[in-house]
């Protein structure tokens, strides 16, 4: 079955009826797999001018609303990877994503993101909200906020690049050991990108190179992209890599450093190095 969307609005009439009902009328499904595309996050309340995803099964709804579903049979049907929560910080917490796991939801469900598996796992139960990103293909570290304003504290330490992100990552070919560091600095989307890499190891027998990247700019892909261009594409990029890989991309953010928007106080997060199995290479 295709993507459908489906739209109701809200009559005076309706207004006592609950959701499901609606938007099994509108779509021809049954109520319990709108209650599932519900619980994933592909309905949608529409609210004056504001927008949010409706998960309750009893919510009230009033004339004038306008309901939406997203259903796409292909998206529901998939399953969340388990993310590792490392630390709890009380307003944000620490996370290691796994690969496969995305960063952000659609239209179409955020069943699969890591804000949600936080929102369900997480104990004492809190608000998750997004405030970076990681490739669905990459693992590795990720923050996530438990309240609007450490939301938009933390997203400006991001955007105002005060975050020290460094990365593993390893590639196809034996990258140069010298100079110590190699300065990749070719605009993406027209946009200023700038990565320092150092090879960390290299292993003569598969001809990979093991790399630590230091990203001062955070385009899409970026290190993915700069390392392809310089003819060192990341082992299992299936997207700049040149070649079917049977393999997970070998990417990973290890570690994150910042100061606190709060309390000034310095915070270093590191990746456990046993997370990552793929980058035990000789030194």
């Amino acid at each position: 079955m295709s993507p459908r969307e489906f739209h109701v609005h809200i009559t005076p009439r309706d207004a006592g009826r609950r959701p499901a009902q609606l938007l099994a009328a509108a779509s021809g499904l049954s109520q319990a797999a709108v209650k599932d595309a519900m619980h994933k996050g592909a309905a949608w309340l529409t609210r004056g001018a504001h927008t949010r995803r409706l998960r309750r099964q009893k919510s009230l709804l009033r004339a004038g609303d306008e309901l939406h579903l997203y259903h796409d049979p292909q998206v529901l049907a998939q399953q969340a990877p388990q993310a590792q929560l490392l630390v709890d910080e009380g307003d944000y917490s620490v996370w290691l994503k796994p690969a496969g796991m995305r960063s952000q939801g659609s239209k179409w469900g955020d069943h699969t993101t890591l804000t949600r598996w936080c929102e369900l796992h997480l104990e004492p139960q809190r608000p998750a909200f997004l405030v970076h990103r990681l490739d669905r293909a990459a693992s590795g570290l990720m923050l996530v906020a438990h309240s609007k304003a450490m939301a938009r504290q933390l997203a400006t330490l991001f955007e105002h690049r005060q975050v020290g992100k460094r990365y593993r990552v390893l590639v196809q070919g034996k990258f140069p050991l010298h100079p110590l560091e190699h300065v990749f600095d070719t605009p993406l989307d027209a946009k200023p990108a700038r990565s320092i890499v150092q090879r960390l190891a290299f292993d003569a027998a598969s001809g990979r190179s093991l790399l630590e990247v230091l990203i001062e700019t955070g385009r899409k892909h970026q290190i993915r992209r700069h390392l392809a261009g310089a003819g060192f594409p990341v082992v299992g990029d299936r997207l700049y890599g040149g070649k079917a890989w049977d393999e997970d991309l070998r990417l990973a953010a290890v570690s994150l450093s910042f100061t606190h928007p709060g309390s000034g106080a310095p915070k270093n997060y590191a990746l456990p190095p046993q997370s990552l199995a793929w980058a035990d290479l000789p030194a």
